[in-house]
């Protein structure tokens, strides 16, 4: 097949979609694909055969420590278009018989991109468009599934720098302070006193300014991921220091990863059917990833769902397909196959 994988974009999840992109088309390739990779944002330089044999950049492979300054990602694209797509990417999807989606965050993961090749014809990996776009709005997806499991009380806010003091007045802490519409835990911290909750709160306005303040679960961070509509086994997240944020994430010996987690047949039971019914409630397909805390009684608490989770050297999901026999190579050919099935079926 030629395949088209989709990678970077506009989204301060940029760098860790990249290195996914990077992965999934040498895999794509070791399974005798012709795979392309290209830079949602930045495009190509043209749409020719040429692009499917085309090197993958070694700087697309790593992971860096900080989030890109986007501004200075938009000011370097040459032009004034203000399009989500970069030069020749549409025609390159075209010209494929799927587009692998590596995309991360709002560029990408929110369902707009889904939707848009959806109108052209052009199937591509992961949930659907509608699915897409609940999962990618923590609030919307609480909203959904709090009655089939349990989430963390949450309020969700939209606020200027004015609201701040009184925000911090009516807080109930410890929260959890994340954006509405963001993945990698980038804008995600826990405040423990008034101080931290205002920094949260000032750093999320460079996000939107519309954020989750989240009722703080103390507990164990495990998370399920699911590949054809199936729980794989469970992984456990221990951060050596602080919580799992966007460093701890992705890079290697920053946390220790346990697959499976090491917990009761039970509560493994319980968060593989907590995942499913989450994935199900939402009307996803194909794979995704959801996150939990497991108090110390052995209940999940639901956190987020990922549509389209991450496929780095230190992501979670291969990670749990290697621990039922799914090698790298295979996890992406099963995702391409389930995606097909899953366009035909209009899911």
């Amino acid at each position: 097949m030629k395949i088209v994988v989709l990678a970077g974009g506009l989204s301060p999840e940029r760098n860790v979609s990249l290195s996914t992109g990077a992965m999934v088309t040498e895999a794509l390739r070791g399974l005798g694909h012709r795979a392309g990779l290209v830079d949602l944002f930045f495009g190509s330089e043209e749409a020719d055969e040429g692009f499917f044999d085309a090197p993958v950049p070694e700087s697309f492979k790593k992971v860096s420590r900080e989030a890109p300054d986007l501004e200075q990602v938009r000011a370097s694209r040459p032009g004034d278009s203000r399009s989500t797509f970069g030069p020749h990417v549409l025609e390159l999807c075209q010209m494929a018989d799927l587009a692998f989606l590596a995309l991360h965050g709002t560029c990408g993961e929110d369902g707009k991109v889904q939707a848009t090749l959806e109108l052209m014809g052009i199937p591509y990996t992961g949930a659907g468009y509608l699915g897409s776009a609940i999962a990618m709005d923590k609030d919307l997806t609480k909203r959904l599934v709090a009655d089939v499991v349990s989430t963390p009380g949450w309020k969700t806010v939209e606020y200027k720098a004015e609201d701040i003091d009184s925000l911090v007045e009516s807080a109930r802490l410890p929260l959890v302070v994340k954006p509405v519409a963001s993945g990698s835990s980038i804008g995600v911290s826990i405040a423990y006193t008034a101080d931290e909750l205002r920094k949260a709160l000032v750093d999320g306005l460079e996000l939107g300014g519309r954020t989750v303040l989240e009722e703080y679960i103390k507990g164990r961070e495990i998370q399920v991921g699911i590949l054809e509509d199936k729980a794989l086994p469970s992984i456990e997240i221990i951060p050596k220091e602080g919580f799992y944020d966007y460093a701890n994430k992705y890079q290697p010996g920053a946390a220790l990863e346990v697959c499976p987690a090491e917990i009761p047949a039970q509560t493994e039971e319980k968060l593989r059917a907590a995942a499913l019914r989450v994935y199900e409630t939402l009307g996803l397909s194909v794979y995704s990833r959801a996150d939990f805390i497991v108090t110390s009684d052995g209940e999940p608490w639901f956190l987020e769902i990922n549509t389209l989770p991450g496929m780095t050297p230190t992501s979670l999901l291969p990670q749990e397909a290697a621990a039922v026999g799914i090698d790298y190579q295979q996890l992406c050919q099963r995702i391409v196959e389930a995606s097909l099935e899953a366009r035909r079926q209009g899911r």
